[in-house]
């Protein structure tokens, strides 16, 4: 896949089909009503503990409104807060259905989300934060904080989704680069800020032409370990168009850092990363063939040059 966190991607939770199978484990019979709902939502028939793939009953009457949460079982972990990086199980379907559009039990591996950062829908950063982990949570999300009315895949437009989401673990990253600022000599490239405040850094890109290859430098080198190509990061970015320097997406007005796999990316960034240091600032100059080439992508006009600020925050 050729993605970008943020804006550049439609915000996910790998959205693939799943389909409802049986479960093996512990039913709900002690834990949850076998009734279609509970506490106002469908209530869990199967897998009712944490850890265990569940399934729900199909959602009745009208959905709520606004945003609900419930905490079916609460853990002794550390709660969570912006800037950490939760790792979460989850199923996922729709109000007027009992068949899953998506979940990552059957992957057999969590999804990473950053509290208060972009990358997931904002049902999901609202429902997640100040929750411990160790928790399984029930949450009923409103189209608004949700798909909204262009709906997403298999989910039709102004959706109410229901999750069950498992908090299985979290990291707290640094909230920075922090490192030896390094030389910005060549004076052919954009020159990138070296604040270390956790606020956006300036990017002033050259009145020249690009370069055709990728470019790839320290700007704050950081005392981490390298990232590797398999890695799942948690970055802090800026990008900017070469010609005219205009901003088209950055992580640091989200309010929080992205988290994504490395593979996942554009190849700008899947090569440009992958061996610097986690706590550096990076400069990336993309040509379009590494970008999005000929066809552009949203604010992204086609064969353009792109220019990114990335701070590596840490590896999960």
């Amino acid at each position: 896949m050729r993605r970008l966190a943020g804006l550049l991607v439609v915000p996910l939770l790998l959205l693939s089909t799943a389909a409802c199978g049986d479960d093996k484990g512990s039913t709900a019979s002690d834990t949850a009503s076998t009734a279609s709902m509970k506490n106002g939502l469908p209530a869990i028939t199967a897998g009712a503990k944490f850890g265990e793939k569940p399934t729900l009953a199909k959602g009745e009457g009208a959905p709520p409104k606004e945003l609900k949460v419930e905490v079916l079982s609460e853990g002794k972990g550390q709660k969570l807060k912006k800037g950490d990086q939760a790792q979460v199980h989850y199923l996922g379907q729709t109000w007027d259905s009992d068949k899953p559009f998506d979940n990552s039990f059957d992957r057999g591996e969590p999804f990473s989300v950053s509290i208060g950062g972009g990358g997931v829908i904002e049902g999901w950063q609202k429902a997640l934060d100040g929750q411990k982990v160790g928790s399984r949570l029930e949450v009923s999300i409103p189209p608004e904080l949700g798909y909204g009315a262009q709906g997403q895949g298999d989910i039709k437009p102004n959706a109410t989704l229901v999750f069950v989401m498992d908090i299985v673990k979290a990291k707290t990253f640094m909230s920075s680069a922090k490192g030896t600022e390094v030389a910005q000599d060549n004076i052919d490239l954009p020159k990138v800020g070296t604040n270390t405040d956790g606020k956006a850094p300036s990017v002033d890109v050259p009145k020249k032409a690009a370069p055709k290859k990728l470019v790839s430098n320290y700007v704050i080198e950081g005392t981490g370990p390298a990232v590797k190509p398999s890695d799942t990061v948690a970055v802090q970015y800026k990008g900017v168009l070469w010609d005219g320097g205009k901003e088209f997406d950055s992580s640091f007005s989200k309010g929080g850092p992205v988290t994504f796999p490395l593979a996942n990316v554009i190849p700008g960034w899947s090569e440009g990363l992958a061996g610097k240091k986690v706590g550096s600032r990076v400069l990336l100059v993309v040509p379009p063939d590494k970008a999005y080439g000929d066809q552009g992508q949203g604010p992204i006009p086609p064969k353009a040059t792109l220019v990114f600020a990335v701070d590596i925050l840490g590896v999960a």
